[in-house]
Formats: C-alpha cells, sequence, structure tokens
C-alpha cells in the first residue's frame, strides 16, 4: 500500500486543544467554570424560527444548492433593510453549511492553489489561514495595500466589524481595499458576520454603495445567522455580491452535493425576515457587553477597539497566556491572542456569549480581586 500525505499535516494544532489544561482549572473554581472563550450563542432560538424549522420538517425530497427563492428574496430584503445594502440581485444569494465551511473551502472553491496569495488581516479568525493552507496557497497577513508589494494577491480577506478584536474599518479604508483590488483584479471576500452587533460609531458592508458605487464585481459577501439569531446549531449562512462569482461557487457545490437542509432554508427565510427577535437578542448583548467591560477596566485591564461585535479585546500588558492563567484562577476562561495569529500575543477575547448569571458571576470575581 503506497504511502500518502494527511491533509492535517497541513495545518496547525486546532487552537482551542491547547487551552484544555487552563479550561480544567478554570472549572475547578467553587462557583463553576464562567466559559468566555468561544463566541457560542446560549439565548434560546426565537419560536417564530423553530415554527417554520417544523413546517417543513415532512418534506422528504433534496433541496436544491441555491436555496428557495423565498429564502434568497429574504436575504436580499434584510440586507436592505437592515444595512442599507442595495442592487442584489437574488439570483446572487448563495446559503451555506455555515459560514466557517464557506471560509476553509473558499480559496479552492475559486480555483486558487500553488503560487497564489490570500491576504488576511494581521490579527485573524484562523480559518482564513486555515482555508489557503487546504488550497496550497500562500499567506500574507496584512491590514495595509502596501505590504503585498508587487505581487497580485488572488484572495483578500476582510473582516469589519472583526473577530477577535471587534475593529471597524471606515469606509474611507474600504474604498481603498477595492479600488486596490480592482487595479489589480482582486477578489475581496468580507466576512461581515458581526455586522449587526455595532455598538460604537458605524459598520458598512463591502457591497454598500459608499463603498463601491453599487458595483458588486469581484466583491463577496460573507454573512451568518450563528450570533444575532441565535442559529449557530443550524449551521446557516450565506454569500453574496458579484453574480459571476457566486454563479461559479454554485456550480462547484452544486457537483458537491454541499446543500443547505429545507429545514434550516424555511428558518433561516424567518429569521430574516423579522426585525424584533434580532433587536432583543442585541440589547442582551449590549447589557452584557457593559457590566463586562466595566469590571474588567476596574481590574486593570485595557480594552482595545472592541467597538463591535461578541467579545471584548483585553489585555494586562503581559502575555496572553499569563493574563489566562490569571483568569482562570478566578474561574473565567477566554480565548488567548496568539489563536488570532503573533500581533495578537498581549491580549485575550472574552466574549459576550454567556448568559446574564455567567457575566454577572465573571463581573463579581474580577470586581473582588
Amino acid at each position: 500500500m503506497t504511502s500518502r500525505s494527511r491533509v492535517s499535516s497541513l495545518l496547525p494544532d486546532f487552537p482551542w486543544d491547547t487551552i484544555a489544561a487552563v479550561k480544567a482549572r478554570a472549572a475547578a473554581h467553587p462557583g463553576g467554570l464562567v466559559d468566555l472563550s468561544v463566541g457560542t450563542p446560549v439565548d434560546p432560538v426565537a419560536p417564530l424560527i423553530r415554527t417554520a424549522l417544523n413546517a417543513v420538517a415532512e418534506v422528504p425530497g433534496y433541496p436544491t444548492t441555491h436555496g428557495t427563492p423565498e429564502l434568497r428574496a429574504a436575504a436580499v430584503e434584510a440586507l436592505k433593510r437592515r444595512f442599507g445594502i442595495t442592487g442584489i440581485d437574488p439570483a446572487a444569494v448563495l446559503p451555506v453549511i455555515g459560514t466557517k465551511e464557506l471560509i476553509a473551502g473558499l480559496p479552492r472553491l475559486l480555483g486558487l492553489g500553488a503560487g497564489d496569495l490570500v491576504v488576511i488581516p494581521e490579527v485573524a479568525y484562523p480559518t482564513y489561514e486555515v482555508g489557503a493552507l487546504l488550497a496550497g496557497a500562500q499567506i500574507l497577513r496584512a491590514d495595509g495595500l502596501t505590504k503585498s508589494g508587487p505581487r497580485t494577491p488572488g484572495l483578500i480577506y476582510l473582516n469589519s466589524p472583526s473577530n477577535p478584536t471587534g475593529k471597524v474599518l471606515p469606509v474611507e479604508h474600504l474604498r481603498k481595499v477595492v479600488a486596490f483590488a480592482r487595479e489589480r483584479g482582486a477578489i475581496v471576500a468580507s466576512d461581515e458576520c458581526y455586522l449587526g452587533l455595532t455598538w460604537e460609531g458605524r459598520a458598512v458592508s463591502i457591497l454598500d454603495p459608499e463603498v463601491c458605487d453599487g458595483d458588486h464585481t469581484n466583491l463577496l459577501a460573507i454573512h451568518s445567522l450563528s450570533k444575532t439569531s441565535n442559529l449557530a446549531s443550524y449551521r446557516a449562512g450565506f454569500v453574496t455580491g458579484d453574480p459571476e462569482l457566486v454563479a461559479e461557487l454554485l456550480e462547484v457545490r452544486k457537483h458537491s452535493g454541499m446543500m443547505l437542509p429545507l429545514p434550516i432554508q424555511a428558518a433561516m427565510t424567518a429569521a430574516l425576515s423579522d426585525d424584533a427577535h434580532e433587536d432583543a437578542q442585541r440589547e442582551r448583548y449590549r447589557a452584557r457587553r457593559e457590566i463586562l467591560r466595566e469590571a474588567l477596566r476596574a481590574a486593570g485591564f485595557r480594552i482595545d477597539h472592541s467597538e463591535a461585535g461578541l467579545y471584548l479585546w483585553s489585555t494586562r500588558g503581559e502575555n496572553c497566556r499569563a493574563t489566562l492563567d490569571w483568569l482562570a484562577e478566578r474561574g473565567i476562561l477566554a480565548a488567548p491572542g496568539d489563536f488570532y495569529g503573533p500581533a495578537g500575543t498581549e491580549h485575550v477575547r472574552l466574549a459576550l456569549t454567556a448568559g446574564d448569571e455567567r457575566i454577572a458571576a465573571a463581573a463579581q470575581r474580577l470586581s473582588s480581586n
């Protein structure tokens, strides 16, 4: 039997495995663990979404990869109503099995490979790097436009609001990225999963007319319902933008059988058609953010960026692993900043995705030390 290379050998260690010992120490706290390490929703799914899911539970046939016309229309209307994004053709909306899946496969789906350059933020969601590695592409961590030099990137990832930092890129910066990409024929993929969770200032989409002048050529926007609709377990997301790029993604995904289950499509349609449940969830996160932010500052942390998103990007001016230990002594688990690249080594990411009682417990423990 011939030997074969393992795909996993191309990838870094799974980051969450590296904090297992710290998690065990935090869990030993007499008051129990306050897990602020992962941005997973803890609040219930809205009844209207569950009703929509159940309504088609008996349908036995295969769903379409492109999604139902109702889902695509609901996405177009939601983007216009919530974020002022106009000019999207419903045919240029493609549901995906969670946005992590899409991001991990996007370079390969777009035909990138050895010799191609993928640009990711300097502090970045790890799956951007994973997707490039799986495609065999080269990676450049860069927040500015000059770092690539004369090379032409095949794909540029943006993430505004950012995970993990909560940083929001201004319209002027986004316009410069679009202009740069158009000069060089690069594709821009903007991960906008936290666009609906902006606390300070204004976050805009790459597809906003202020950014792209209504021209979506070579632009993709990636959206998730995991956060403000609490649908992480549903794996509900979509990508939209350049009709030609979306059509290419659709063609490849049809061959691969990458179909979102019909009940999930119905649930997404309901979620995208209703803003009240989103507004209620946003207010829950706003209240938790205020409590945790004040407690961290009182405990001597500095909070950087964090003007949007589900996290507080915090530092004590030391290596993030030392901060992780300090928090674990108090029964609090955070994500170390080095998960997200070398530039994050002095920060930790604390999520707002814990129940009110656990957020209150974390605040009390921080204030008592």
